[in-house]
């Protein structure tokens, strides 16, 4: 918390080709030590591969695999009488927005032995499908939320 008030969201730019926000985040993350020319080019060219290997257009595949992965509920730690117990809570869209891209950079940097935009492209593939590691990420989470549905009266 800082301590001289509240810090203001700052609004990220769309992107210079789709006009998108969440792009553009995608795009913010997915950079390493300020290269952003770099991440946008990595960015473009995964969405092009993903969209020539689809026959569909890239941003739809983008848009599509984001809403497949973004996760609905999460579950919390809450401390109650010297337990912790998993509380599940609905996720902010912003939260779930930056869950989405953080699962899926994370998946496409484990794979190892070829490009980045590749590793990318097969993520966002796998994404529009309803398969793939990001999207067992998504559901593992939501069976945890399941599981422990029996503590929902401890939200806050």
């Amino acid at each position: 918390m800082p301590r001289k008030g509240h810090v203001k969201k700052r609004q990220t730019l769309p992107d210079t080709r789709y006009g998108s926000a969440a792009l553009a985040k995608f795009i913010n993350s997915l950079m390493r030590k300020g290269k952003k020319s770099v991440a946008e080019k990595i960015m473009y060219r995964a969405l092009d591969i993903a969209g020539e290997k689809l026959n569909t257009e890239p941003f739809e595949v983008f848009k599509k695999a984001m809403d497949n992965v973004r996760p609905l509920v999460e579950v919390r730690p809450r401390r109650v009488g010297g337990a912790t117990y998993q509380v599940p809570v609905e996720v902010p869209a912003e939260r779930a927005q930056v869950l989405c891209i953080r699962w899926m950079l994370n998946y496409s940097r484990a794979k190892k032995g070829m490009p980045m935009a590749e590793r990318l492209a097969r993520e966002f593939m796998d994404a529009y499908k309803g398969e793939g590691s990001s999207i067992k990420k998504k559901e593992d989470t939501h069976k945890m939320a399941e599981a422990n549905r029996a503590f929902a009266h401890y939200r806050w």
